[in-house]
């Protein structure tokens, strides 16, 4: 065993490390217990750790679930990253396919807090929390995917950043409440909103004239 396996695991642990395992606590304790059964003591007991630790990070166990919310979303949007690092140039109906399987994916295998908000029906924090979504989506997809289309296409809406937020957070609201729903109709859903479903197969006589 070497010096560095020897030495405590707190002292191993970076300070991103730690909190993100606190954060990582709040999450299971919630899909567990609820958000409604969410405490500093639940918390530490998950990590292993002191509650002066956690007051370290946090100054309460609310501030530690707006963090927890934050984190979620942050693995949100890597997928999207990840989705837009990964669209072919030119062909956006199969953009289209990815967006729309991935929002559902993101939504019915959602992960375990904002599961655990909608099954405690607490109303008020899941509409923040979708507000939180749609608007770092819309955000991230003007700033890269929009302005990559620009390039070669014509951006056929007004207000881009407005109606990215709309469709995203009520295409988030619908598939919460319809979750057998398709991946093409949301994908239609999506084109239609944008005006490009004339890049489909499905409207080719919709394409706007060069």
């Amino acid at each position: 065993m070497d010096a560095i396996d020897q030495m405590p695991r707190s002292a191993r642990l970076k300070r991103e490390d730690r909190r993100e395992e606190i954060l990582h606590a709040v999450i299971a304790v919630c899909a567990e217990n609820g958000i409604s059964r969410l405490s500093v003591s639940s918390i530490t007991q998950r990590v292993g750790c002191t509650r002066s630790l956690f007051y370290h990070y946090f100054p309460n166990k609310e501030a530690a679930l707006e963090a927890a919310l934050d984190f979620t979303i942050d693995a949100f949007i890597d997928r999207l990253r990840d989705w837009n690092a990964h669209r072919e140039r030119g062909n956006i109906e199969g953009a289209l396919d990815g967006i729309a399987a991935l929002l559902k994916s993101m939504v019915v295998d959602t992960a375990d807090l904002p599961r655990s908000i909608a099954l405690d029906g607490d109303a008020v924090l899941y509409t923040a929390f979708v507000h939180r979504v749609a608007e770092r989506c819309a955000r991230y997809i003007c700033e890269s995917t929009v302005v990559d289309f620009a390039r070669y296409h014509e951006v056929l809406i007004d207000h881009v950043y407005e109606t990215f937020y709309v469709l995203i957070s009520g295409l988030i609201m619908f598939i919460k409440s319809h979750p057998d729903v398709s991946e093409d109709v949301i994908k239609d859903i999506i084109a239609s909103t944008l005006h490009i479903e004339g890049y489909t197969s499905k409207y080719p006589e919709r394409r706007p004239k060069r």
